[in-house]
């Protein structure tokens, strides 16, 4: 019998693609089996030095756990450190973040030949959107869509387009065949995910807005969520889309990253706070009960108490929710990487935690504004333990509902609490 197991680490782009996979596999006649597999699949990750080491881990643990299997390895991490990989941890395939469509074919071959394979060497890239199959990342209620992927950003922090390429879309008839087909299996919200989502279309006569507009025409579909999206790419269309389409999901997650033009700047974006703060007004202005909540990097090299302070104040000024907040990590092959004066590590962890502070003020004023009203709740898990339901509104409230037995998948009415 052909049996697998699989890891995922990082972002729900990895997820999905490890999902996708075990279902291609799946159909090859492979059984998951994690206890004495034949094949050992890992979807690596490398946006941070940690997540770095963790896929060393993990790499590592594979081929420790499993003697006899042969350790694939693919994604992020296994796309920068190949060589390290094939010669040091000595891991059987490694195809990077190109040729995951082609790992079905490379397990029959290496056990032909017994010899280490390394697509990322002596190979040419592939620039096109890699089909890996009709499926989804679920979770309970909700299924991820996998629309695009590879950045052609280049933030100066950043080395992502590097190890994912030039962003690349996914043919538009086969997201919403995709699409069409989460929902007839009974799954209530999508939620749209890529390297770089709002991007989709570039340079086509197809916009984001557009993709999004066929995907809400979707008949059954209750709820369709974007994962981020950067302000440039809101365009007018999608406005109005979430303006007057119940079905999309009033909640926006804009990265910022910084809210002094200076550090944007050297972080390479592509705006300037003016017209960040022009987009945000004109979001708000055309659907009130938007939720937005956003990135923020702190401690980026030369970042002053001034610059910070500017980040801080333009926080407040946007009105976001609530702050995913990171400390800068220095990753080399960046070009912030080489930047002159690198912040004190003390110095960006009193940043980080005066920023979480203002989160959790600003999530706390806006949930305020819930209290004692009522809401519409996908449940989407149960605790049995303790007899309440579990779920989220259009805008990202979490609710929890009382009661002993589970509605997992259905659309409840409640009164917010806190």
């Amino acid at each position: 019998m052909r049996t697998f197991t699989t890891i995922s680490l990082g972002c729900k782009v990895n997820a999905y693609e490890i999902s996708a996979l075990s279902s291609r596999l799946k159909e090859k006649g492979y059984k998951d089996d994690d206890i004495n597999p034949n094949v050992a699949i890992i979807n690596t990750c490398s946006v941070t030095a940690t997540a770095d080491q963790k896929s060393r881990q993990h790499i590592r643990k594979l081929l420790n756990n499993y003697p006899n299997a042969v350790v694939v390895v693919m994604g992020c991490y296994s796309q920068g450190q190949h060589d390290f990989i094939k010669n040091e941890i000595k891991a059987d395939i490694i195809t990077g973040t190109s040729n995951r469509d082609k790992i079905v074919e490379l397990i029959d071959n290496f056990k032909k030949g017994d010899e280490p394979i390394d697509l990322t060497s002596n190979n040419p890239r592939v620039y096109e959107y890699e089909e890996l199959g009709l499926t989804s990342h679920f979770e309970n209620v909700r299924a991820y869509l996998k629309i695009q992927d590879g950045c052609d950003n280049f933030c100066s922090y950043c080395l992502i387009p590097y190890r994912r390429g030039k962003a690349r879309n996914r043919d538009k008839e086969s997201i919403l065949k995709e699409a069409t087909s989460i929902v007839d299996q009974g799954y209530k919200e999508i939620v749209l995910t890529g390297i770089h989502v709002g991007g989709y279309g570039k340079g086509t006569d197809y916009s984001f807005s557009s993709l999004v507009e066929d995907l809400l025409d979707i008949k059954g579909l209750y709820r369709l969520r974007i994962s981020s999206i950067e302000e440039s790419e809101i365009d007018d269309k999608l406005i109005e889309l979430i303006n007057t389409r119940d079905n999309l999901a009033t909640h926006f997650h804009i990265p910022l990253q910084s809210g002094s033009d200076t550090v944007l700047k050297r972080m390479n974006r592509k705006y300037n706070c003016e017209q960040f703060l022009s987009k945000i007004e004109k979001i708000k202005k055309a659907c009130p009960q938007v939720t937005l909540t956003t990135d923020v990097i702190v401690g980026f090299p030369g970042e002053s108490e001034e610059e910070f302070q500017e980040t801080y104040d333009f926080i407040k000024k946007c009105g976001f929710h609530q702050l995913h907040v990171f400390p800068f990590s220095a990753r080399e092959g960046t070009v912030a990487f080489k930047m002159k004066n690198q912040i004190d590590p003390r110095i960006k962890k009193q940043r980080v935690l005066r920023l979480i502070e203002l989160s959790n003020m600003l999530w706390d004023d806006y949930t305020n504004k819930f209290v004692n009203n009522e809401v519409e709740v996908l449940v989407e898990q149960f605790d049995n333990k303790d007899k309440y339901n579990i779920g989220h509104t259009s805008n990202y409230l979490e609710v929890k509902i009382p009661g002993n037995d589970s509605k997992v998948g259905e659309i409840v009415k409640a009164i917010f609490k806190k």
